[in-house]
């Protein structure tokens, strides 16, 4: 059994020493360059622990697991070009460091290369991963084109949120951990209950990022708090706060959501104290709290003894602990 340190430097290793000897080179170039400069590689990781459940030799299914690395970063590639946000893990965003036209090609080639090294899996597996991986990116693309309505609805309930980011974002994480199991020959109730296991972590890792964005510490999360009350981000914060204020409260809020112009600071620490006025932080604690207890109940279902479940415990736990 590996632990998941020792997986991600495999991870790391094996992206590093990708290929790239299609021509032109410059269309190319911004794709080594995404994947050069870091991440939690959260996805391939929990694919080489779902699989290492069962079988012992994970370097096998490195090639599947660094397929669902590069589609984690073509969607950040164009998340970001989207935003038309400047840093991306305090580097230089694809579209500003060469143009948007640069993005939008070089980020569907890597799609491409997604799509290609998920396939290259044993002949026997390949419709099964193939198929959960494209039903994967049908759910993301759904769950990004929900995030971009809400930006102009203020009654989004936390029931349309939670379904937003569980499409955005946690499926992908079950999709990892279920063709991880696939690839091992696991049981296919294990494929499911691995599935709905990363689905609840995905949710909880979501709503921890709304969270450590408010209250975070700057120097441990690696940037300043704020950036989602700065921006009217629709977050599982601001929803809350908009639905269970009271009628001063709102008015506040709303001020704070049309204002045009205003200072940064000012606008974040009367937002945070709204929040803190509401109890919203207990709320989304509570919330990431449910839906990582009930992730674990999944895993329990897992046919698999208990000390093989362990690492993938563990992992899920660190995934829960980041600092804030």
């Amino acid at each position: 059994m590996y632990k998941s340190n020792e997986l991600l430097k495999k991870v790391n290793e094996a992206l590093d020493g990708l290929v790239y000897d299609r021509k032109p080179y410059s269309l190319y170039e911004p794709i080594k360059y995404v994947l050069s400069i870091g991440g939690k590689r959260v996805r391939p990781v929990l694919t080489l622990l779902a699989y290492n459940l069962y079988k012992d030799d994970p370097e096998r299914i490195m090639t599947q697991a660094i397929g669902l690395e590069t589609y984690h970063n073509f969607t950040l590639l164009h998340d970001d070009l989207m935003d038309n946000a400047d840093m991306r893990r305090g580097n230089e965003t694809v579209h500003k460091k060469w143009d948007a036209n640069q993005a939008i090609l070089s980020g569907d080639t890597m799609l491409l290369q997604a799509f290609e090294r998920i396939e290259a899996c044993d002949v026997s597996k390949v419709k099964d991963v193939f198929k959960t991986f494209l039903i994967t990116t049908y759910e993301i693309g759904e769950g990004q084109q929900l995030d971009v309505e809400f930006e102009t609805r203020n009654d989004v309930t936390e029931d349309e949120y939670i379904e937003m980011i569980r499409l955005k974002t946690s499926v992908l994480l079950a999709c990892a951990v279920k063709i991880g199991a696939i690839l091992a020959d696991a049981p296919k109730e294990d494929w499911e209950n691995l599935y709905k296991f990363g689905e609840q972590i995905g949710l909880a890792f979501q709503l921890q990022d709304d969270l450590l964005d408010v209250y975070g510490d700057p120097k441990v999360f690696g940037k300043v708090p704020g950036g989602d009350i700065t921006s009217n981000k629709k977050t599982y914060m601001l929803i809350n706060a908009y639905n269970l204020a009271n009628e001063a409260q709102r008015k506040e809020l709303e001020k704070w959501i049309y204002a045009k112009e205003f200072d940064r600071n000012e606008k974040v620490a009367a937002v945070t104290k709204l929040y803190d006025e509401i109890g919203i932080r207990q709320l989304c604690e509570k919330k990431m709290e449910e839906c990582y207890q009930l992730g674990l109940k999944y895993l329990a279902k897992v046919n698999v003894p208990e000390e093989r479940k362990a690492e993938l415990k563990a992992y899920a736990a660190d995934l829960m602990n980041r600092e804030r």
